[in-house]
């Protein structure tokens, strides 16, 4: 069996580091690991518009922001075909179909989507579209039968819904479908990074978000006044580095080199750690050198950036590619699908000569 990876983004904002950590840089390993023989990252457009479809121009114009982002972290259109959702039709049928395999109540139970909706305040008036949301991504991941499905943590409840549909598809017609596994960030920090003002969750409703695309300064400015430790007053005092936002990045981004480079005092980030927790170390001497990790970390980002932001007919080509080749792959799933559901009349040349004679 191919190994085949799908996974993508929401166009509703610019991506933020929490995106990187949790999923785009890992993303460029596995693409460029070689292990993988096919990789569809997809921009999901459509299910943007579920909780946005009174706003479709915000949607259209983040389409470009995010493939910017996908290029600038260094995702390859050589090696990973990179498409917009709405533009593979394919997605909407399948889904449709495996609308028919799923309760309501197994909807409304989802963790994602229970968490979602309150976030969104939605209360009684849910959208159909948004509630579906677990049945749409479903199709997005077997349309292009993906074996390995790259997702942080919040997103696991997703993958389990989609992987009950694919069981009671399986079951109910063929063994069409390809049952995905679930692959998480390696560093337990990247599981779920924290917003700059030390919430849960880095959000673009909430404004707590470092982008990728982020000037120099702004990512200063956002690093020197993130969240730490709110009892840790004075320099002497101990702090706490469990809960602390600057602490966290730093098991999210920091390496031995950039100890060596930036701040040689300390061996590494457990040395560091340590004398913080005893006291004697400031804050600001923390984040400063966190702020150097961002800078070193960010900068070949950017400079990506630059270069296919004075190229966008290029940037669109590469979607408009990625698309044609997604649309073909999707095409030849469904196509099964519907041979084992029994619904594809004008192919089955036994049921018309079965017909033919039954008439004659």
């Amino acid at each position: 069996m191919k190994k085949i990876i799908l996974t993508g983004d929401r166009p509703t904002g610019r991506l933020h580091v929490g995106h990187y950590a949790g999923s785009l840089r890992r993303r460029v390993q596995l693409q460029d690991s070689g292990e993988y023989d096919e990789i569809y990252i997809m921009i999901a457009d459509a299910q943007a518009l579920t909780d946005n479809f009174d706003n479709p121009e915000k949607v259209r114009q983040n389409i470009v922001e995010v493939a910017l982002d996908y290029l600038s972290v260094g995702l390859d259109p050589n090696k990973s075909h990179l498409f917009i959702q709405s533009m593979v039709p394919e997605l909407t049928e399948m889904t449709f179909y495996y609308n028919n395999l799923v309760t309501l109540s197994r909807l409304e139970r989802n963790p994602t989507v229970k968490n979602e909706l309150q976030l969104r305040g939605f209360q009684d008036s849910i959208p159909v579209g948004f509630l579906t949301y677990p049945i749409s991504q479903t199709a997005d991941i077997t349309a292009f039968k993906a074996t390995v499905v790259p997702v942080g943590e919040d997103q696991l409840p997703m993958l389990e819904q989609a992987r009950e549909i694919v069981r009671k598809f399986n079951s109910t017609y063929d063994e069409v479908l390809v049952e995905p596994q679930v692959l998480l960030p390696d560093n337990k920090a990247c599981l779920r990074l924290p917003g700059t003002d030390g919430k849960a969750k880095m959000s673009k409703s909430l404004g707590n978000c470092i982008y990728l695309a982020d000037t120099p300064e702004d990512v200063k400015k956002k690093v020197m006044s993130m969240y730490t430790d709110p009892d840790h007053i004075k320099v002497e005092d101990p702090g706490k580095v469990e809960g602390n936002a600057v602490f966290t990045y730093l098991d999210a981004f920091s390496t031995q080199e950039h100890f060596e480079k930036y701040l040689p005092d300390y061996k590494n980030l457990d040395e560091l750690k340590e004398h913080y927790m005893r006291g004697g170390l400031g804050d600001v001497k923390v984040k400063k050198f966190l702020n150097n990790v961002m800078q070193e970390v960010l900068e070949p980002i950017r400079e990506r950036r630059h270069k296919w932001e004075a190229d966008i007919p290029a940037v669109y080509e590469i979607l408009k590619e990625g698309s044609r080749v997604a649309q073909a792959k999707a095409a030849e799933t469904l196509a099964e699908m519907k041979a084992a559901m029994k619904i594809n009349y004008f192919d089955d040349g036994a049921l018309i000569t079965e017909h033919v004679n039954k008439y004659r």
